[in-house]
């Protein structure tokens, strides 16, 4: 498996973990995403997974349709998220499906930059929904390292859905500072 991969399994374990610690009471909650309770969150996060098998098939944005408009959890959320992640894994994993090219909404990109781009968004989020539902916050240590040295490298923002930057003290760890680049407050 190679080094990308690994990262993005360690960031849908991440965001996995979490759903499977919320309560039935807990779905309403707010989340640092301002418009996303805990239900939209893992709605959005569950949404990113279902693209991918068909995005890594060949399939474009603007000819997807309605096919994944409306609620990506149904009635089992957890179980939805679990079927949504090992298909979004399958297809990532797929003999050279690494060497080609998506059609994703802000045009076409490599098939790596998508998983980068899904391996972020999973590990920002699974901060998120721990905070919403008062889980562990802590996350793996070097998916966070990786995160920030990529950040570091080329500091442009991977597109909409996070916030603009915070300020931290420049004493502030390294998931503190990795956080503050996509707008969260640890």
């Amino acid at each position: 498996m190679s080094v990308l991969l690994e990262l993005y399994s360690q960031a849908v374990a991440e965001f996995g973990a979490r759903v499977e610690k919320i309560g039935d009471d807990q779905w309403r909650l707010p989340t640092p995403c301002t418009e996303w309770d805990v239900w939209r969150l893992v709605n959005h996060v569950a949404d990113e997974q279902r693209w991918a098998p068909y995005l890594m098939g060949g399939g474009k944005v603007n000819e997807a349709g309605d096919r994944f408009s409306g609620d990506a959890l149904g009635p089992d959320a957890k179980a939805s998220w679990r079927e949504s992640s090992e298909r979004s894994m399958a297809s990532f994993s797929a003999p050279d499906a690494l060497e080609i090219h998506v059609s994703v909404s802000a045009g076409d990109i490599s098939a790596r930059d998508y998983l980068w781009q899904m391996t972020v968004d999973s590990t920002i989020h699974a901060w998120d929904l721990a905070r919403g539902i008062g889980a562990d916050e802590r996350l793996d240590h070097e998916l966070v390292r990786r995160i920030y040295a990529e950040m570091e490298k080329d500091p442009e923002p991977l597109g909409p859905g996070f916030d603009p930057p915070v300020s931290v003290s420049a004493n502030a760890d390294l998931q503190t500072r990795t956080l503050a680049f996509f707008g969260r407050r640890a």
